[in-house]
């Protein structure tokens, strides 16, 4: 899927060091550089990840609503495997410079015990601690939030598709309705079963993927306000001539949901018996988003495969020092890097978070 909010572009401005004040671990020795930063990431004990899905939704709430550290978008931020924000550099007026400034603040974090290691990063290598750009020009969350509320009059709508009939041309209702009809419509209807707090998170995911714009296009050839592919749409039974319309995008986006939900639902329930319901719940909701950004098959291997499935089977047995979302990010990051698993997924959900919370008092 097409994430709206890109990591930044190139830096422009020269700036200095800053580091954040976190206690220090004196070490003699400059501390020699890792290889491999997914040495760094196998070594973390999985009890390492309590707190990290509000760490992080904090470094991104900073990146989306230019606050906090990132209230000077010409800034990167580094963080840790625990989602901890170690510090930021001020961009320079290259990406390769800025890039050195930024393994120069990580053997710094290293050397003074702030960081458990560093990696070395470029323009095209991740470097560890994890960097993530403050300038995030396609991230507009008031104007996706406007255009979802039908405060921008252009994004409202109305229209036929398959049994679905909303609204009309001469009232026009808005996204956040039209996602309600079709939602409790196919509810009612039994042609699907979702959470209930699920409303939320798919305005949530509709504001990420493409901002409400109805025209939204990716490079991957993912299209409409919730960016599909054309093979989705083909199979939703959505003709090429009705891609763009925003029921079936809805219509469409809620049977995937649907068929995620039902790959996930049977292990998660069994995997994760131990958790009370509501907590249970809450993680099915979280994985199924994830699933969404990188397919439902990628996240079942987190709780199938032996090579991936080390982190669950700990959170699982020790569920009671772990949110729902600590756990769901925590078999994200002590995976890094294998079967294609990577810091946008993590993104990803933080956003819709921080999105969902935006719009929570329309629901």
């Amino acid at each position: 899927m097409h994430h709206l909010f890109r990591l930044s572009r190139h830096p422009r401005r020269v700036g200095v060091l800053i580091l954040c004040c976190l206690p220090l671990l004196a070490h003699s020795n400059p501390t020699a550089p890792v290889e491999d930063w997914q040495a760094i990431i196998r070594s973390a004990p999985y009890w390492s990840s309590q707190g990290v899905y509000n760490n992080v939704l904090d470094i991104r709430r900073w990146v989306l609503e230019e606050s906090g550290y990132c209230a000077d978008p010409e800034r990167h931020l580094l963080f840790d495997h625990r989602g901890q924000f170690l510090g930021y550099t001020s961009n320079a007026e290259t990406s390769a410079e800025t890039q050195q400034r930024l393994n120069r603040l990580r053997e710094k974090l290293a050397r003074e015990g702030r960081a458990s290691g560093w990696t070395p990063g470029d323009t095209s290598t991740t470097g560890y601690p994890f960097a993530l750009g403050c300038d995030q020009p396609h991230a507009r969350l008031d104007e996706a939030r406007d255009r979802y509320l039908g405060e921008e009059p252009g994004a409202r709508l109305w229209g036929l598709w398959d049994d679905l009939d909303f609204a009309s041309q001469e009232k026009p209702g808005t996204l956040h309705e039209a996602l309600l009809y079709v939602f409790n419509t196919r509810s009612q209807q039994q042609r699907q079963s979702l959470p209930d707090e699920l409303p939320r998170y798919l305005a949530g995911m509709l504001m990420i993927e493409s901002g409400g714009r109805t025209r939204a296009h990716s490079t991957a050839d993912a299209k409409g306000v919730m960016q599909l592919t054309p093979q989705v749409l083909s199979d939703c039974g959505v003709a090429t001539r009705n891609h763009w319309h925003r029921l079936a995008q809805l219509d469409c986006a809620m049977k995937l949901m649907s068929q995620n939900a039902r790959i996930l639902e049977p292990a998660i329930n069994e995997y994760f018996a131990a958790l009370p319901t509501a907590k249970r719940q809450r993680l099915f909701t979280l994985l199924l988003i994830q699933a969404y950004h990188g397919g439902a098959t990628r996240i079942r291997r987190l709780l199938d495969d032996e090579d991936l499935n080390g982190p669950a089977r700990y959170f699982a047995d020790n569920h009671e020092r772990f949110s729902a979302g600590d756990i769901a990010f925590g078999m994200i990051f002590h995976n890094l890097g294998r079967d294609r698993l990577g810091l946008a997924s993590l993104y990803y959900v933080a956003d819709v978070e921080l999105a969902a919370q935006a719009v929570s008092s329309s629901f």
